[in-house]
């Protein structure tokens, strides 16, 4: 069975072969043997570098994506704000004193509104200056960090965003050093698991390896929030507890913010909303409030089948009820009665009289006047058809006049029966081996022994009647090269009635007439009647038909369009299309996914999906914008961390205490990682410790997949 998701692995970090700052390399010598001269022949060398990196800068084509979305407002409550970097290396690349390897020296620190004194609004308001006024304290209130190495003279002139943070604050949000390595990790995103070979675990793709940093912080519900990406450059001695920070904060390099609104809206989330749809126990576009039985079990079948009765007008001129049914159907359908014929000319010969109910089945007839009533409203296209079959008309009577240029038509449709037909014989006239030009290479003697010129009796020429013209249009051979020579005309004309195919022009009303076909926190299969599209089509070639012979044009017209006919499709009427514009969205037809030829929303939360095969399976999968972390309620899922790795193994906590248990003290709800969340996880793995990658697997909010499957009653 065919896999819509993708691969996805978590690495440890990236560390570096040497961190930047500086460094020493000493060199010594032994001397061994009897050969030996003295200890000072090659005294030791010692010499001194530098390895030097960004520390004061973030570019913006650094940073790959941010989530919350910068400026997004959604219940974000239970969501860990992340960054995402592009150079995977980047938060390893200096090592803050006292740390160990594999501790970031940036944090991902958020902060809501009213807790930054120069921020108050929470909106990333911060302070710019110079890389040498912030060394020197005159970038604002607060300590500034204490570089090591110094400031380099081509960074002192560098400008420098950065922000105040109270000393209390500080202590409170920030992570321990051990923390940051479990905030950090390298994400690879690959193709789908499927195309991976079991067991195998290729090497990394460099071109696809992201760092993503995590906050410790959950927002809260109460508005606007900022979060800053800072460095812990200069700042290791207010780390772990070691030295509470001054009473005016710490003024810290703020490389990349951004802001976002958490809010509490009371709104169902993705899963509550998909599950909504799972739960209807019937997911085809019918009638479901009919009984099973009845006096009249046709009818009810009628309405099952997608249709609905609506009142009809005779041309009688009685009032009488009839059964509607759009081109959306529960079953394939019926084909239509013997003797009705493959072409419709009017809108009464698509009514389809069911004598058990004495009422008509208008569906074909509506579908038909449909599509005149479109046509006709198009100018462009009633135009475009009118020229259409005018070229066509003369092309068939050149082609029926002088049947020697079918050969030459065949080669250059275009040319031979555009406007240059004489010109083309006149060029050939003057030609080299032309008749001029072989009357003129004979002598005078000749000319006159030869006489005068002998011609053939001729026959008079047919008549061009109309079934002549028609017998023309009709044949296989010559129907390619009249398509070719109005090419250009037959275009508009095709791409209007692929537009019908595809139901674009057809108003709503007429795919699906009753509003209880599809309730609110619905999704329905349906297959499509391509005999209702025929009869549209139909309709809308029948605009300005004087005879025969435009309706046979007509037929061209519909058979030399390479269009793939939609056979059904799916209808979603649900807050996820338009809360949820992203979602991922595929269908499968037996064990291979299907692409949609159309797919488009209608209104504010409707959505319907076309495709050229049946589909038997469907899934929406939550908008993934990378791999979010948080809770799902007050748990999460216990993923497995030996193979098969990422598998769900149960809830976590399993005491289901909730997650309250595992947050620092003080309200602000930040994790304590290294004190509680991090032992308690290992120890429900068995193992002592967890790496970064385990751990991000651990809070890793996984894309919701919701799978639907089309029922096989009534179905093909």
């Amino acid at each position: 069975m065919a896999d819509p998701g993708l691969r996805t692995r978590f690495f440890d970090h990236r560390l570096p072969p040497l961190y930047s700052g500086r460094h020493t390399v000493t060199v010594t010598h032994t001397l061994s043997g009897d050969g030996r001269v003295g200890d000072d022949l090659l005294p030791d060398l010692e010499q001194a570098f530098e390895v030097r990196q960004p520390r004061l800068q973030l570019l913006p084509e650094d940073v790959t994506a941010c989530y919350p979305l910068p400026g997004a407002q959604g219940e974000y409550g239970q969501l860990l704000p992340h960054i995402t970097l592009s150079r995977p290396g980047f938060p390893w690349m200096h090592l803050l004193r006292g740390a160990a390897e594999g501790a970031p020296w940036p944090a991902l620190l958020v902060f809501r509104a009213q807790e930054l004194p120069e921020d108050p609004e929470a909106v990333g308001q911060v302070t710019v200056s110079t890389a040498a006024e912030l060394e020197a304290g005159h970038a604002g209130v607060g300590l500034p960090p204490a570089f090591d190495p110094p400031l380099y003279e081509d960074e002192r002139e560098m400008t420098v965003t950065s922000v105040l943070v109270p000393g209390p604050l500080f202590t409170a949000v920030c992570p321990t050093t051990h923390e940051l390595g479990m905030l950090a990790h390298i994400r690879e995103g690959g193709p789908p698991d499927a195309t991976r070979a079991v067991g195998t675990d290729p090497p990394p793709d460099e071109d696809d390896l992201k760092a993503v940093l995590t906050s410790v912080r959950f927002p809260g519900t109460g508005g606007m929030h900022v979060a800053h990406m800072v460095s812990l450059d200069g700042f290791e001695d207010y780390l772990d507890g070691r030295t509470p920070p001054p009473d005016e904060g710490l003024r810290l390099v703020s490389l990349h913010s951004w802001s976002f609104v958490s809010i509490d809206d009371g709104r169902m989330g993705f899963g509550e909303l998909a599950q909504r749809l799972a739960d209807d126990s019937d997911p085809l576009l019918r009638h479901h409030a009919l009984p099973e039985t009845s006096e009249v079990p046709l009818a009810v079948d009628l309405l099952r089948q997608g249709g609905t009765v609506l009142p009809q007008d005779l041309e009688s001129g009685e009032a009488t009820v009839g059964f509607y049914r759009g081109p959306f159907t529960a079953a394939p359908s019926h084909p239509l009665p013997q003797g009705t014929g493959m072409r419709l000319e009017s809108a009464g010969e698509g009514l389809v009289y069911v004598e058990e109910l004495g009422a008509y089945d208008t569906g074909y007839a509506v579908a038909f006047s449909l599509g005149r009533g479109l046509a006709l409203a198009d100018s462009e296209f009633r135009s475009a058809l009118l020229a259409y079959r005018k070229s066509a008309r003369r092309a068939a009577r050149k082609l029926l006049a002088f049947p020697e240029l079918d050969s030459l038509a065949r080669r250059d449709a275009t040319a031979v029966l555009g406007t240059r037909v004489a010109r083309r014989a006149f060029d050939r006239m003057l030609g080299e081996n032309g008749p001029l030009a072989q009357a003129l290479s004979r002598s005078g003697g000749a000319i006159r022994a030869g006489g005068g010129p002998r011609t053939a009796p001729r026959t008079a020429p047919e008549p061009l009647t109309a079934a002549r013209l028609r017998t023309t249009v009709a044949d296989t051979s010559t129907r390619a090269v009249l398509a070719a020579a109005v090419r250009s005309q037959l275009d508009k004309v095709q791409r209007w009635l692929t537009r019908l195919t595809k139901l674009e022009t057809v108003p709503f009303g007429h795919l699906v007439p009753d509003e209880r076909l599809l309730p609110r926190d619905g999704l329905k299969f349906f297959h499509v009647d391509p005999q209702w599209i025929h009869a549209a089509v139909d309709g809308a070639l029948s605009v300005g038909v004087g005879h025969t012979l435009d309706a046979d044009l007509n037929d061209l017209a519909r058979e030399m369009r390479d269009v793939p006919q939609p056979v059904s499709g799916v209808l979603i009427r649900s807050e996820i299309v338009s809360h949820w514009p992203q979602t991922v969205i595929t269908a499968f037809a037996e064990d291979h996914v299907v692409k949609p030829m159309r797919q488009q929303i209608l209104g504010d939360d409707l959505m319907i999906l076309l495709y050229t095969e049946v589909i038997d399976r469907f899934t929406l999968a939550e908008p993934p914008q990378g791999l979010h972390f948080g809770l799902n309620g007050d748990s999460t899922e216990l993923r497995s961390i030996v193979p098969p790795v990422g598998q769900a193994i149960g809830d976590f906590p399993p005491d289901g205490g909730g997650y309250g248990q595992f947050l620092r003290p003080g309200g602000h709800d930040v994790l304590d990682i290294e004190g509680r969340l991090a032992p308690a996880l290992a120890e429900c793995h068995g193992v002592g410790e967890l790496s970064s990658a385990q751990f991000a697997l651990q809070l890793v909010k996984a894309p919701l997949l919701q799978e639907f499957t089309r029922p096989t009653e009534g179905m093909l």
